[in-house]
């Protein structure tokens, strides 16, 4: 049984109920109501921890889905997985597919940011100032970039930013 069918939670049948309605009612292909509805349920168990549902649900949106944007979401949420499980490569993986679709994704560039600062903060644990400076260097660049597509956002990476003299004049608002 899907899992848009076993919801018991009154907000999330009420979002199944009226993301039904949208589907039933847009002119697009049976396809893409179909990814839809994957998508739909990947998030679904991706919110209850439900990891290996949430991703099984998202591979089969990704084959099914054909819109760039639409991809790039699947692909992030994928990276999010990935991420919570402490797999720091696949998720930068995932990340990256993410922002070849969709290059306005700051979200994926924070998150890439966040995952080399906290490989720079394990490599200074081990005493690899070398290897920490370039992780540092890296998440610099990912969070700069992040923040000129959301200025408004990412306000302790901005701090981070000025306080380690890895900011740029024009990285900022």
């Amino acid at each position: 049984m899907p899992r848009s069918q076993r919801n018991d939670n009154f907000i999330d049948k009420t979002f199944t109920v009226m993301a039904d309605l949208i589907l039933k009612v847009l002119p697009t292909s049976r396809t893409a109501k179909e990814a839809f509805a994957y998508y739909r349920d990947g998030m679904s168990a991706q919110a209850e921890g439900e990891y290996a549902e949430a991703l099984a649900n998202y591979e089969e949106a990704l084959r099914l889905e054909e819109d760039p944007r639409d991809r790039s979401f699947i692909l992030y949420n994928m990276g999010l997985i990935h991420a919570s499980n402490g797999e720091h490569e696949r998720a930068l993986e995932y990340y990256h597919q993410s922002l070849e679709l969709n290059p306005s994704m700051p979200q994926a560039l924070n998150n890439i940011a966040v995952i080399y600062h906290y490989l720079g903060e394990q490599a200074q644990e081990a005493g690899n100032t070398e290897e920490a400076d370039a992780l540092f260097d890296q998440a610099a660049e990912y969070w700069q970039r992040a923040i000129r597509l959301a200025p408004n956002n990412y306000i302790e990476a901005q701090n981070w930013l000025k306080t380690t003299g890895r900011a740029r004049l024009d990285a900022f608002f």
